[in-house]
């Protein structure tokens, strides 16, 4: 199982291109191509980050259309493409809506990408904050955090065992006992799920302080503080090097040490896992953040 060693760090990108929601999108990435999302994933297995991430919505309603966009590509049918183009970086959901299927079906699909990847699968999951999206497949909204408390589990039964309750499943994950799971979600009761149930924990943006402490704290109360736990923040969005354009202000720049300096700062103590985020205008120039990334600031951050 990918694990991350006590007294390192990783890092991890969300793609471009595949979700298109107007609160995050940049204006490249509507007239960009699945190849280019490709690019985009090489130059992070190039440059040595850990994983590569797609999210996952099913169909959304009108009434977002206007600030979630309807393009948001399948998390698993990506991840299983993304394998064939990419050599030793992760493969994260992040995140897999784990109530819209059956655990077992989950399995199945982690599984198999697994196996195709050689064992490079992240079982991302999360809760889902849809409602409608919920309604049209079926789904009871509300009853949510309990599907996940009791569909966690058998996920991770059915991952690491090739018989469950009297069924059987093949092929096998590559990762031994299984892989991962990371919990997602920055609210008090996702915060204690993931310490009860995960390997990781996904917070939703930037991880405060009081989150950190809050897993340790649920982690401890449940006989789980000495076990491996990937603790993730979200970055600020960085440009890397002299830009030729206007950066928005909320931009981290600057020389690597300073930018790296940064960075530690901000993710504070207890997290090993930040999920960073870059200013670009294409495809082209987010390849070159990313390698001067990995060049430059990724061997300043990746110790704790």
């Amino acid at each position: 199982m990918f694990t991350i060693p006590a007294g390192r760090r990783v890092i991890g990108m969300q793609l471009p291109i595949q979700a298109q929601s107007t609160y995050f999108v940049a204006d490249w990435e509507r007239s960009a191509s699945p190849a280019d999302m490709a690019t985009v994933a090489q130059a992070c297995d190039d440059a040595g980050f850990a994983y590569v991430a797609v999210c996952d919505h099913v169909a959304l309603p009108e009434a977002v259309a206007g600030t979630m966009g309807y393009h948001w590509v399948d998390p698993v049918a990506t991840l299983a493409w993304l394998a064939a183009q990419t050599t030793n970086v992760h493969l994260l959901s992040h995140v897999y809506v784990l109530a819209y299927r059956h655990p077992l079906l989950a399995a199945k699909q982690f599984s198999t990408i697994d196996h195709l990847s050689g064992g490079r699968v992240i079982c991302g999951i999360g809760a889902g904050h849809v409602e409608p999206e919920f309604d049209l497949l079926g789904v009871d909204f509300a009853g949510r955090g309990p599907a996940l408390d009791a569909g966690v589990p058998l996920l991770a039964r059915a991952l690491a065992n090739e018989v469950v309750d009297g069924f059987g499943s093949l092929p096998r994950p590559v990762q031994s006992p299984r892989p991962p799971i990371w919990l997602a979600g920055s609210s008090a009761p996702a915060i204690r799920r993931a310490a009860r149930l995960a390997d990781g924990w996904l917070p939703q943006g930037p991880a405060s302080a009081d989150m950190v402490e809050a897993l340790a704290t649920e982690r401890e109360r449940c006989g789980r503080a000495d076990e491996p736990m990937a603790v993730g923040t979200i970055t600020p969005f960085m440009y890397l090097g002299d830009a030729t354009w206007d950066l928005p202000d909320d931009t981290l720049t600057g020389p690597a040490d300073v930018v790296a300096e940064q960075l530690v700062a901000l993710a504070g103590d207890g997290v090993n896992q930040l999920q960073v985020r870059f200013r670009a205008r294409g495809a082209s120039e987010l390849c070159d953040q990313i390698a001067a990334f990995g060049a430059s600031v990724l061997p300043l951050v990746d110790t704790v």
